[in-house]
């Protein structure tokens, strides 16, 4: 079977975190007070507020920063940031919705097969790390796309890169390393 450039992975993205600034100050116990879905959280001085449409959590920073987390897209990510801001202008704050990004992109993908961890791990040092007494995964850590893969025995994948392009990409580059310690089926006799 060889590694080719035609194979169909399903890279499902499950989380996008994104941040912004209102460029005003915000009064939590207001927010607290007068916004929905919301809970207040004093001790660390922050709220958290979330939408249902998209499904987002935001943590809102008395220092107008906001950070987004839950969004399934870079999109929605975008969209649920501006309806959080359209919402704080609702409670009468002068949000002006600014420096959005996003920050972390978190993607699971299922391979087609299993993965010899340790044969990986020796062929990919030093930037693959394996520690089965810490983690079951192995982590390879891709510094040009500052991206990260964890590489699961079952085939299956995390990553976690700055964006959805590094992440989709991070998955180009390590398959054929993946394809290469692929598990064979070997029957087992039990005697």
């Amino acid at each position: 079977m060889e590694a080719s450039n035609d194979v169909a992975l399903d890279i499902v993205v499950t989380n996008v975190v994104s941040v912004f600034r209102t460029r005003c100050h915000l009064n939590l116990r207001t927010i607290a007070l007068e916004g929905t879905n919301v809970i207040y959280k004093p001790e660390v001085g922050k709220v958290l507020m979330k939408l249902r449409k998209p499904k987002i959590t935001a943590s809102i920073w008395s220092s107008g920063k906001i950070i987004c987390t839950g969004a399934t897209s870079e999109d929605e990510a975008k969209l649920g940031a501006r309806r959080l801001a359209r919402c704080l202008q609702k409670i009468g704050f002068k949000v002006r919705f600014s420096d959005f990004k996003v920050v972390n992109v978190l993607a699971v993908c299922s391979l087609p097969f299993q993965i010899r961890l340790v044969e990986f791990t020796r062929n990919n040092r030093p930037i693959a790390s394996y520690e089965p007494e810490i983690h079951p995964a192995v982590s390879y850590k891709i510094k040009n796309l500052r991206a990260t893969v964890q590489i699961f025995s079952t085939g299956n994948i995390t990553i976690t890169g700055p964006n959805v392009q590094s992440v989709a990409s991070a998955v180009e580059q390590i398959y054929p390393l993946l394809f290469q310690c692929q598990k064979t089926h070997t029957h087992i006799h039990v005697v």
